[in-house]
């Protein structure tokens, strides 16, 4: 499920984040950092730690909204990536864009 609960800065992934459920995701994710903006927050936060599968079009919309935040002066920091979300982050060497909690 993608949804913002408190704290706002905390947006959850979905369990496959891939092709079929990039869309949504990218608009919850785009508005998520528009609240931040008005709530002047920070940081925001992705919870991945539901998310098993995510493929390259899922990646793009972490990438999307990593610049987008960062163009707003917002750091963003991934949650709980499991092994597949950070297999796939290094296979594309996109590791080095993201901050990760476990």
């Amino acid at each position: 499920m993608m949804t913002a609960t408190e704290p706002s800065e905390i947006l959850f992934a979905p369990v496959r984040l891939v092709t079929d459920t990039r869309l949504d995701f990218r608009r919850a994710g785009l508005e998520h950092v528009e609240r931040a903006v008005q709530d002047m927050a920070p940081r925001i936060y992705v919870d991945l730690a539901a998310t098993k599968d995510i493929d390259a079009s899922g990646l793009g919309v972490l990438v999307l909204l990593q610049k987008r935040a960062r163009e707003k002066m917002i750091a963003m920091r991934l949650l709980g990536a499991g092994t597949a979300v950070r297999q796939m982050l290094l296979l594309t060497k996109l590791d080095y864009l993201f901050e990760l909690d476990d």
